[in-house]
């Protein structure tokens, strides 16, 4: 499971030689990819995993950014970029290189993969510097602020838009960010969080939109019906005109948002789009549902959501509103597990978990925000130990007494239809959990303090070698343990905690683990 220390010192090495040449600072140990693995539309056509598996680096110019891009080995090096301070004009410029593509008036991500920008320490604001993705595959973007993002007046970004993709983008989640601009068109902002020309596999989770002419949109124009498969859970709309967001073509799922004050039109379905819109609470908003301004209508399939103090106007013409009283026009399969809060206290769980610097909390699908996840890169601790000490036992050891997993319990961050998060510790190998897709977590817990120092992950039959890349973290703290790759025993120095997750951050298909067993040392 530990590379020889032959591999691993020419590996840091190489570590510290792109950290100097890129401006940034490299952080140990290695943060996570992403809290809880991806959700959503962004779990499938592969999944989405961003720069697990790479190196981590730390960034506080919009240049370092760029030459942490450009001083990999090639454009698709899995990398994490941890994003601390405030980015803007001054501060980022043109890099290049043979595995970049970058320009000097935005963050460029441009035909580029495996790529995650996170923000950690005191934050990271992005002040009128959009993030523009083109031509690129597995991002992840989290905890960051982008705002006030202008197409026109001065200084002027990205088109307006403060995160943009367009143009063969594929697998991006953005989570728990804040998007804000400080008026409309007029005063020079255009969108949010916008998708054209054949962009698909995104998920907003977990973020605030706010104080905009317009959210965001899926689709350039009518005949821009190439982009598709998004997700919208647990984001706060508020003071949005419209565009909330507008979709054209393509299938959308809206669960568990609340939007408040769409002062004009809030989920804009046409040109054939379908829209899954699931327990969401609309509140003080006008039209917050339909086709409006074209002719060309969309479909919707509607349920469990609720309309405070929302009106309507009277249909006719280009407008065509879904209310005063909601009803499906079409059927929306979707391909992903997931879990549903109530609409009734979606205020209170998007208000305590969405937006950037919220510690990455999520809600347990029973409206009650979760306290972070161990994978949370936003506090990294220097203390934490070094996952490839040579120091560490040799995980190759078989294990020996008493599996502390029988008896315990277990959660995980998904399971896939059928399989179950108990099954990991009933010591039947015919049984076993499986993550919605091909990453994901999961825990064995305890009710008092547990020293545990080896772990074996027994896949279950003819699944045997799917697991790729994985992180072993002590819940308690959220330090690394062990990471590396492939099942099997792992051992580390041991530590006493109430809870242990194994996060598989790479696969070559969907894991089935059938045993996580744990052990004293």
């Amino acid at each position: 499971m530990r590379r020889p220390v032959a591999l691993r010192l020419q590996a840091a090495l190489g570590t510290l030689a792109l950290a100097a040449a890129a401006g940034v600072v490299l952080t140990m140990p290695e943060a996570a990819a992403a809290a809880g693995g991806a959700t959503g539309y962004a779990t499938q056509n592969g999944g989405t995993t961003g720069g697990a598996g790479g190196q981590t680096v730390r960034a506080t110019t919009g240049t370092a950014i760029h030459e942490a891009l450009c001083g990999r080995a090639d454009s698709s090096t899995p990398i994490t970029i941890e994003v601390e301070g405030t980015i803007n004009h001054g501060n980022t410029s043109k890099v290049s290189g043979d595995s970049c593509n970058t320009a000097a008036d935005r963050i460029e991500l441009k035909q580029v993969s495996n790529i995650t920008i996170v923000g950690v320490g005191n934050g990271a604001v992005f002040d009128q510097l959009g993030i523009h993705i083109r031509e690129s595959s597995n991002i992840i973007i989290q905890n960051v602020t982008v705002r006030n993002v202008k197409k026109s007046g001065s200084p002027t970004s990205n088109g307006g838009d403060a995160i943009g993709m367009e143009s063969d983008v594929r697998n991006v989640w953005v989570d728990h960010s804040t998007l804000e601009a400080s008026g409309g068109e007029s005063e020079g902002y255009d969108g949010l969080f916008d998708m054209k020309d054949n962009t698909q596999y995104v998920t907003l989770s977990y973020s605030v939109l706010r104080n905009s002419g317009r959210g965001g949109l899926i689709g350039s124009s009518e005949s821009d019906t190439s982009n598709g498969y998004v997700t919208f859970h647990h984001n706060l709309y508020e003071n949005i005109d419209s565009r909330a967001p507008l979709l054209r073509g393509g299938t959308a799922h809206m669960y568990n948002n609340h939007y408040v004050s769409l002062n004009k039109s809030g989920i804009n379905s046409r040109a054939g789009a379908k829209a899954k819109v699931d327990n969401n609470y609309f509140e003080d908003s006008k039209d917050v549902l339909g086709t409006f301004y074209t002719d060309a209508a969309g479909f919707w399939q509607v349920s469990g959501n609720i309309f405070d103090n929302v009106t309507w106007s009277e249909p006719g013409g280009d407008n065509n509103p879904a209310g005063p009283d909601p009803q499906s026009n079409t059927t929306v399969s979707i391909p992903y597990s997931y879990g549903l809060d109530d609409a009734s206290c979606v205020p209170s769980v998007v208000s305590g978990t969405a937006g950037a610097n919220k510690g990455l909390k999520v809600s347990d699908g029973s409206c009650t925000p979760q306290s972070p996840d161990p994978t949370d890169p936003t506090d990294p601790d220097p203390t934490d130990p070094d996952p490839t000490d040579p120091t560490d036992p040799d995980p190759t050891d078989p294990p020996s007494g008493t599996n502390l997993s029988v008896g315990a319990g277990s959660d995980g961050s998904s399971k896939a239809s059928g399989t179950s998060y108990g099954n990991v510790r009933d010591g039947d190998l015919g049984t076993y959990w499986s993550p919605a897709g091909t990453t994901g977590s999961i825990s064995v817990k305890w009710s008092s303090a547990t020293t545990v120092g080896k772990i074996n992950i027994r896949e279950a039959a003819g699944s045997e070698g799917t697991v790729g890349s994985y992180r072993v973290v002590n819940h308690d703290t959220g330090a690394v343990l062990a990471s590396g790759s492939g099942a099997g025993v792992i051992g580390f120095s041991p530590v006493s905690l109430e809870k242990i997750t194994f996060e598989i951050t790479g696969a070559s298909g969907t894991p089935k683990i059938a045993e996580f067993e744990t052990y004293a040392g």
